[in-house]
């Protein structure tokens, strides 16, 4: 983005490209990159280029909040696949076993009272 950008596709192309950045930028530096990016795009409003890149910057947020579901879910598929526990089932069968330690520590020491 060296000069003024006289194609409109091109504009958006760059645009695409920069919001790549503006993912994780905070509210000043989108506002900083709107009116760079006006200004030498030759665009009459900064407002709606700071609208675009907030817009866009939120649609990057939702589809990496997605895509990381997706990931998620086909991870713990293929651990189920695999025959690996999680955390949770690993958790449970701790408990359950410390349970049936303490049943079968009352019931000997019932039996040897007896």
């Amino acid at each position: 983005m060296d000069g003024p950008v006289s194609n409109p596709r091109q504009l958006v192309t760059e645009l695409a490209l920069a919001a790549v950045g503006v993912a994780a930028l905070t509210a000043d530096r989108i506002d900083t990159l709107a009116e760079v990016i006006a200004a030498r795009s030759n665009v009459a409003s900064v407002d709606e280029v700071r609208e675009l890149l907030r817009e866009q910057v939120e649609s990057w947020r939702e589809e990496a909040a997605r895509v990381g579901g997706q990931a998620a879910s086909r991870v713990s598929a293929l651990a189920r696949e695999l025959g690996l526990v999680t955390r949770e089932e690993a958790d449970e069968l701790e408990l359950r076993v410390a349970q049936l330690e303490h049943r079968l520590h009352l019931i000997e020491r019932d039996s040897d009272s007896a």
